[in-house]
């Protein structure tokens, strides 16, 4: 798709600023599809799969997100063959080091969610240093998640609450949804507006399950790596046409049609 379409496109997405997703959360899948597509090994379309990422977070940017969030490596793919999860925790390193002079010069905070010290060590390293690096940068924040379940976040959040209770430092009666959401992974980031999954799917695959709870579904057949600014404008302009109601009825007068 040419770049005057998509140009196109978003300056229609900014005729309604108000409107534009403040956090938006990508499955990102299809790499291996891809890769399989062109005779190649899996490995292959991670790679590509990187260049969607760096073409989304630019992207993102154009139109003024705030936060991005991108499903990067669950708790499941530890499942995957052996020399798949290595090449994969290669590329996150190599790509972390290679891409922070870009993240600086963009201004973009680069945090993690997820149980990141299941990381190897090495990875784990790398991460730090790049989070700690942009801390103070105050334009798109971008957070991987990293070695993430939604089920083992809930999990997690649930043990915490428990221990804080029985330490008497919080009271059960007193626990809302608030107060969840705090003992969460994510309890820095505001719910996401958006979730977009592509390859055709319909499913979560155990991503974000508590913070998905009102959040607005965007399924594309395009595989990851074939994913770009165009395809990201079409699915936020889609979202803008939608009516958020969080279970209220319709506050949009009716169509004269």
């Amino acid at each position: 798709m040419s770049d005057t379409v998509a140009d196109k496109l978003k300056d229609q997405i900014l005729t309604r600023a108000e409107r534009v997703p403040r956090h938006i959360a990508i499955i990102m899948d299809g790499n291996g599809r891809w890769a399989a597509q062109r005779n190649q090994p899996r490995t292959f379309g991670h790679e590509a799969g990187v260049d969607a990422v760096k073409r989304v977070v630019r992207a993102a940017a154009e139109i003024n997100v705030s936060y991005l969030t991108l499903y990067t490596f669950s708790s499941e793919n530890w499942r995957r063959p052996r020399d798949e999860v290595e090449a994969l925790m290669s590329l996150l390193a190599r790509t972390t080091l290679k891409e922070l002079d870009e993240l600086m010069q963009n201004d973009v905070k680069l945090v993690t969610t997820g149980r990141i010290n299941g990381l190897p060590q090495s990875q784990q390293d790398v991460l730090k240093e790049a989070c700690q690096l942009t801390t103070d940068n105050r334009g798109l924040v971008l957070n991987l998640a990293l070695n993430y379940g939604g089920r083992r976040e809930i999990l997690d959040a649930v043990k915490a609450i428990a221990s804080s209770v029985r330490a008497g430092i919080l009271d059960l009666a007193e626990i809302d949804e608030e107060t969840f959401s705090s003992f969460l992974y994510t309890a820095d980031l505001p719910d996401p507006d958006l979730l977009i999954r592509t390859s055709g799917e319909h499913r979560l695959s155990n991503f974000l399950l508590w913070q998905t709870h009102y959040t607005e579904l965007y399924i594309t057949e395009s595989l990851w790596p074939d994913f770009d600014r165009h395809r990201l404008f079409e699915a936020v302009a889609d979202y803008q046409r939608r009516e958020r109601r969080f279970g209220r009825i319709s506050q949009e007068p009716p169509s004269e049609s």
